[in-house]
């Protein structure tokens, strides 16, 4: 039975709750019906008998339960689309808690309140508290099934739009983000969470490994993306050079300084900040910037006239902020501020499985660039590239890459076109695969596949697709050169 998630899978049926399939309903009845799970929260079990019977003839799947820990419950191990809860039940805020529960544990369902209050208060706070809408006991039955499939409607558009996302995202990556491996999803799915928020956010991670890249995504999934987007690194400047660039500076204020100057934070104004590797910032320079980022004003220097700025900030280092201010490097208090939400990036060695697809990903731009078909790669090239430690991340892959494809003609890359200090690198642990030579077929391949499941951790579906074989020819070649 098809339900707005694709496949209805029936809550359980236990004391306190009950489950059943919709009643049938004619042709006419079911044309332009969304047909959703949902869960009818109510302590007056006559009035939530009348709510669920009304929707199952609607063809919904409806499940009852009578208080907020019993729907607690539900929202933990079911599957819901929208949830109908009354306001006052055990006690005359448990619809409330219903909602925060809906948040937490079903974020991509609708809930609807149901009251017998009224009032603009109660409706606030059912709203605020991610209601998607509100209606007012005694019910008029038609405009009720009228507003729940409304929500049924808004839930599978969004997945729709969901869907074509994900679809759009493994061919394009996320915001130029390339990979599918957990640790990436993890990055990309705390984007997603903060990115519309106003919380300051720290990226932390090597060099190389994309920091940049996620300041944008933050910018981009932000309420301020049609506005300024500053980026400013702060490494490698004298402290009286970066107050200037940072505030700004009044005419007069030094010598040279012959007219006024708005600062990064004046420019952003209504955008987005990115300050790149805060960890650099001088002390003294630390406790200004600490000042600006908690009273929201800018004092340009060579004046005393305080400007108000509105900034959405996201800062980003290599360094590691928490052992700096052990080391009286780093204010303790201006980490707090800075660190709303921490994106942590993995180096490229903890996400080998991504290789295969950024390295696919920069041969088909680079190739572009010169006007030809992208290259395909050979087993031991890619083995050998998945194999090398990466100290560079990213950036160097990318380079490496991009030298490869300038540097070949033809439509293969193979292991004797990667650079040397990749193919010639040293791995006292494994067979040294960019010394090919007098290396048999077969232990090349035992070899290869035995560095993929390591890297992998075994899983097999995994091992697979990097080496772009079937599951069913690796179990054969495990079992052929005895592999576990």
């Amino acid at each position: 039975m098809g339900g707005i998630g694709g496949v209805y899978v029936l809550p359980r049926i236990e004391s306190g709750a009950y489950s059943a399939y919709p009643a049938p309903m004619s042709q006419r009845d079911l044309h332009d019906v969304v047909h959703a799970q949902i869960l009818v929260v109510d302590d007056e079990v006559e009035h939530a008998d009348t709510m669920a019977e009304a929707l199952r003839r609607m063809g919904h799947v409806c499940t009852i339960v009578t208080s907020a820990a019993k729907a607690e419950e539900e929202l933990k191990y079911g599957n819901f689309d929208v949830v109908i809860t009354d306001l006052s039940m055990e006690t005359e805020d448990a619809g409330l808690k219903v909602l925060a529960s809906v948040r937490e544990h079903q974020p991509d369902a609708e809930a609807i309140m149901v009251t017998a209050h009224g009032d603009i208060a109660t409706a606030k706070a059912a709203l605020q508290g991610g209601a998607y809408d509100f209606i007012e006991k005694p019910l008029d039955l038609d405009v009720f099934r009228n507003l729940v499939q409304r929500a049924c409607e808004t839930v599978r558009l969004r997945n729709v739009n969901t869907k074509l996302q994900d679809r759009v995202e493994s061919a394009f990556g996320f915001e130029g983000i390339i990979g599918e491996s957990p640790a990436i999803r993890k990055v990309i799915s705390m984007i997603r969470q903060v990115g519309p928020s106003m919380i300051p956010v720290l990226i932390t991670g090597e060099s190389g490994t994309g920091k940049e890249l996620v300041a944008q995504a933050m910018h981009n999934q932000s309420k301020r993306v049609g506005k300024r987007y500053v980026t400013f690194n702060c490494a490698g400047q004298s402290e009286s050079l970066l107050e200037d660039q940072l505030f700004g500076h009044a005419r007069g204020a030094f010598t040279g300084a012959e007219k006024d100057r708005e600062g990064v934070f004046e420019y952003a104004d209504h955008g987005t900040l990115f300050l790149d590797e805060i960890g650099d910032m001088p002390l003294t320079m630390q406790s200004k910037l600490l000042r600006v980022l908690e009273s929201g004003e800018v004092i340009r220097l060579g004046t005393n006239a305080a400007q108000h700025v509105d900034v959405r900030f996201v800062s980003a280092t290599n360094r590691d902020l928490k052992k700096l201010i052990d080391e009286e490097g780093f204010r303790e208090d201006l980490f707090f501020r800075i660190n709303g939400a921490e994106i942590a990036l993995p180096p490229l060695r903890e996400r080998r499985e991504d290789i295969p697809m950024l390295v696919n990903h920069a041969a088909g731009k680079y190739a572009a660039e010169l006007d030809r078909p992208a290259p395909d790669f050979t087993e031991p090239a890619m083995m050998r590239l998945l194999s090398y430690n990466w100290p560079g991340n990213v950036r160097q892959l990318f380079n490496v890459v991009q030298r490869m494809i300038v540097m070949t003609d033809g439509p293969r890359v193979d292991v004797r076109d990667v650079p040397d200090e990749i193919r010639l690198h040293e791995d006292d642990e494994h067979v040294h695969l960019g010394s090919l030579a007098g290396i048999g077929l077969d232990r090349l391949e035992k070899e290869a596949i035995r560095q993929t499941l390591i890297m992998t951790g075994a899983n097999r579906e995994q091992t697979a697709e990097i080496l772009g074989i079937g599951e069913r020819t690796l179990y054969r070649k495990l079992k052929e050169y005895g592999l576990k």
